[in-house]
């Protein structure tokens, strides 16, 4: 199976209500960066088979927009396992789960995804994690088998920029019209 994870993109300052804070949605950044993603996995020829997001607004949206751009048709599901106060046994369930699916897109929270993402990388019995950041907005690719998970990629928002702003520029050379 792949498996891509996606932490959420930018969604603004955190709320010091909580239940405010559940409803949080993307900001007008986060949703371009998700537009500049999706354009990026498709010219990669990435399609999934299944979407899997946290519950709250900010991962919805971004799994909507992404699965949008990127062709997905199926219904995006909800999932308590990348919930922020979801736990590593929980996750691993949620994997197990949708085992079946051999592209597979979740989208949830930092700390949890970073902590998760570390367990699949690293065995448990290895004295210390692995350290790897996930920004907002950032797409790790793991290829999951026997074993230790293979980490084939990461994609941070700065290279999703850059990509996206090399694309999209002319190729045409400037000419004046005198």
């Amino acid at each position: 199976m792949n498996l891509f994870i996606l932490r959420h993109a930018s969604a603004g300052t955190r709320r010091a209500n909580p239940l405010l804070d559940l409803k949080r949605p993307l900001d007008k950044e986060g949703k371009r960066h998700c537009l500049q993603l999706a354009l990026i996995l498709n010219a990669l020829n990435v399609q999934f088979d299944l979407i899997v997001s946290s519950p709250l607004k900010r991962c919805l949206q971004t799994a909507s927009l992404i699965g949008t751009e990127t062709g997905y048709e199926a219904q995006i599901l909800h999932s308590n396992a990348l919930a922020p106060t979801a736990t590593y046994q929980d996750f691993h369930k949620l994997l197990h789960d949708c085992a079946h699916a051999e592209n597979l897109l979740v989208v949830g929270h930092n700390p949890n995804l970073t902590s998760f993402l570390g367990k699949l990388l690293v065995p448990t019995d290895a004295t210390a994690p692995a350290n790897i950041r996930l920004r907002k907005g950032s797409l790790a690719r793991l290829s999951l088998a026997r074993g230790p998970a293979i980490l084939q990629g990461l994609i941070d928002p700065r290279t999703v920029r850059a990509l996206y702003a090399t694309s999209t520029k002319s190729s045409r050379r400037k000419t004046s019209r005198k």
